[in-house]
């Protein structure tokens, strides 16, 4: 029989005492145990006992769910788990020696679960068992799976033999190798670059917030006597810092050098990205051939609710159509303010500078405004109640009630009405350029499971990391957030909420599992749009040393700034994943010339302000080199059509009405949170809408409509 999830550990395994990435499968990971020494030694282990139970499987399988499902998803699951950790450990707490740990044992973890992939008495089980009459006596959850488990066969190459087969398996390690290479060179170059300022008139302009981050990084490299108010301050592209300075800094030479650094990250010398790039593009267009495919975006879009590149076209250029004359009028007016107050031109470095004084002058609130009314704890405290109002749910801390990675991460519980646990989360919410990747993100650490679930319960119950990099404090300052990161936590905690409220009990379907990628920002943009709800945004703001929540004033003047360059950053997003699509889809260098070529061209297309010569902006486009989003960034505005229009349902049942909100608030849990990948998402969107999605409502919010 298979190994039950609270069996002893396999033999030839390390012992979970001996080594925190081994333990049972309902329990969460040691993370303040974990060691880079532990690395190899747990996944070699594991490795040995994923070949042994692989052959035993591939002898014995049957084509019914008991026979095929259920044993699969038992042998995947520690390696599944201990390699997560590990993943997860790399992008929160990277070091020299836990990148040596992963590279050492990277390539062999590919190389199994490819093997598992293309294990053909797997995938003849699993077309027999949809063949077969006991079928139809499967739930829907399960016929996904089933489904899914065939597609992902057959885009690992299930169909390949001989040398095609073993160039794919090669083309699969080169490729999960260039991601991880390509992440550790951003990361790398973010923290190679620091303008240090020591003249007070260097620093005219920045808001106070933005010097105590300056000068907390000064202290940070060595200068233990840095203050705000005298300097030094370390000026780093950290996004917490680097976005801020070239918003306020009133020196237009400082600004340039920080905005040529940033475009020009990972770019030159040992952590050049470009011929990763080029690399990791013929290796997909080679992968995408070898399956029949005709570019790799063919083979990205097979497994997503887009048909294929004409339909992920058409959406692009009606948007493109829709933001262009909006950004031209943004950019006309924001040249037409800098040149009244005395500016000769405007540069790619002035942009943001100019734009920040426009809406100034405009709605007369700035950031700086705004950040003391949105300490973290405050905002904490509103968004657990408004998922308690729409979702019925409670969020208590559970603080010390786990290990964790580092000193400044949270855990909190989810509980069901009547006090039941129901979930679990991480929370990291600061930024730590040293060892910790940018941007935020929502993993998972457990996924809902009935078959893992710990002796004496019915389910395992799902846990997720939550990771943001916002502000930390400084002194005895709390984190007092930006706007933007509020914005952001409430998108990151979107996704926790579709991971940890899932219904769902097969590992496979539950929460994000199996969910279509261009449908899996649908819970984390929708959740963005309570921000800008009255009294959602009253209840998570209140000034950090008064209390006093947001004053009304500037409240109206936020709901007026909503829209403002609207088009602009629209179009931004058209630009990203246009030439994502373009490098993708029909792309051939000797034709079409260097990537940083295409990207030009796009930008002729999808810019006002096309991009300098010298812009490497590909060389950080982690997104698509390093993460999940390769032919697949249009994703964020597909799901944005969903995430608005889900939103709508709220509008019309009428926001001022509580009862209403929470009867749609179920809805929203019982469809689109709880369903997960069980059913396909336009069927999902369906139940919960009663119609197809319209643009109209995401057109609306953005400003790009005359209603």
């Amino acid at each position: 029989m298979s190994q039950r999830p609270h069996d002893p550990t396999p033999s030839g395994v390390q012992s979970p005492s001996a080594n925190p990435l081994l333990g049972p499968l309902h329990a969460l990971p040691r993370f303040d145990a974990i060691l880079p020494e532990h690395v190899e030694p747990a996944i070699s282990g594991l490795l040995a006992e994923l070949e042994r139970g692989l052959e035993r499987l591939e002898a014995a399988v049957g084509p019914n769910w008991r026979g095929l499902v259920e044993p699969l998803e038992r042998l995947v699951e520690p390696m599944r788990l201990a390699w997560g950790a590990v993943g997860h450990l790399m992008g929160v707490k990277n070091s020299p020696e836990l990148r040596r740990a992963h590279e050492a044992v990277q390539p062999e973890v590919v190389r199994a679960f490819t093997r598992i992939g293309q294990s053909r008495p797997i995938y003849v089980a699993a077309r027999a068992l949809r063949d077969s009459p006991g079928w139809s006596s499967l739930g829907e959850a399960q016929r996904r799976i089933v489904d899914k488990l065939i597609l992902d066969a057959e885009l690992s190459g299930v169909g390949l033999d001989g040398a095609p087969k073993e160039r794919f398996n090669e083309i699969q390690r080169e490729l999960a190798e260039l991601a991880t290479r390509f992440g550790n060179h951003v990361l790398d170059a973010t923290k190679a670059y620091a303008l240090e300022l020591r003249d007070p008139r260097e620093v005219e302009g920045l808001p106070e917030s933005l010097r105590q981050l300056a000068a907390k990084a000064a202290r940070d490299a060595g200068s233990p006597d840095a203050s705000a108010e005298h300097g030094p301050w370390r000026i780093t592209l950290d996004a917490t810092i680097s976005g801020p300075f070239l918003q306020h800094s009133r020196r237009r030479d400082l600004r340039e050098q920080v905005y040529r650094a940033w475009i020009a990250r990972a770019s030159t010398g040992e952590l050049d990205n470009a011929p990763l790039i080029d690399r990791i593009l013929a290796l997909r267009d080679e992968k995408a051939k070898l399956l029949g495919f005709a570019d790799y975006a063919s083979l990205s879009l097979a497994s997503k609710m887009a048909r294929d590149a004409e339909e992920v076209s058409s959406l692009l250029e009606d948007l493109r159509r829709k933001a262009l004359p909006a950004a031209r009028r943004d950019h006309d007016e924001l040249v037409a303010h800098a040149r009244a107050q005395g500016a000769a031109d405007v540069r790619h470095w002035d942009v943001a500078y100019w734009a920040e004084r426009l809406r100034e002058r405009r709605f007369a609130f700035t950031d700086e405004d705004l950040r003391p009314y949105f300490p973290l704890p405050k905002v904490l405290d509103g968004l657990f109640a408004l998922a308690e109002r729409l979702f019925d749910v409670r969020i208590v801390a559970a603080d010390g009630e786990t290990s964790v990675w580092h000193e400044d991460v949270r855990f909190f519980r989810i509980l069901d009405a009547d006090g039941s646990p129901r979930a679990a989360f991480y929370l990291d919410p600061y930024s730590r350029p040293a060892e910790k990747r940018g941007g935020a993100w929502m993993d998972d650490g457990l996924v809902r499971s009935r078959l893992f679930a710990a002796p004496g319960t019915g389910v395992r119950l799902p846990v997720a990391h939550l990771v943001c990099n916002g502000t930390p404090p400084v002194g005895e300052r709390p984190s007092l957030m930006t706007f933007r990161e509020v914005e952001t936590l409430f998108h990151e905690f979107g996704h926790g909420l579709q991971h940890m409220l899932t219904t769902v009990d097969f590992e496979s379907a539950a929460g994000i599992n199996g969910v279509e990628w261009d449908a899996v920002e649908l819970p984390s943009q929708f959740m963005e749009n309570w921000c800008y709800h009255e009294p959602t945004l009253m209840g998570l703001s209140g000034h950090w040393q008064t209390g006093a929540p947001l004053p009304r004033e500037l409240f109206d003047k936020l709901q007026a700034a909503r829209t403002f360059r609207a088009g602009s950053d629209t179009l931004r997003q058209v630009y990203f994943a246009s030439t994502d699509l373009a490098l993708h889809h029909g792309y051939a260098p000797a034709r079409d010339g260097s990537p940083f070529d295409v990207m030009r061209r796009v930008a002729e297309r999808t810019t006002v302000l096309p991009p300098l010569p010298e812009d490497r902006f590909l060389c950080s486009f982690s997104h698509i080199f390093a993460g999940g989003y390769a032919a697949g960034y249009y994703s964020y505005k597909w799901a944005e059509v969903l995430s608005a229009d889900a939103f709508g349902a709220f509008e019309d049942a009428g926001l001022d009405d509580p009862a209403a909100v929470r009867r749609t608030g179920r809805r929203f849990r019982d469809t689109v949170l709880a369903l997960g990948g069980s059913r396909h998402p336009m069927d999902v969107f369906l139940e919960f809408r009663g119609r197809k999605p319209s643009t109209e409502a995401l057109l609306r919010h953005s400003g790009l409509t005359s209603s």
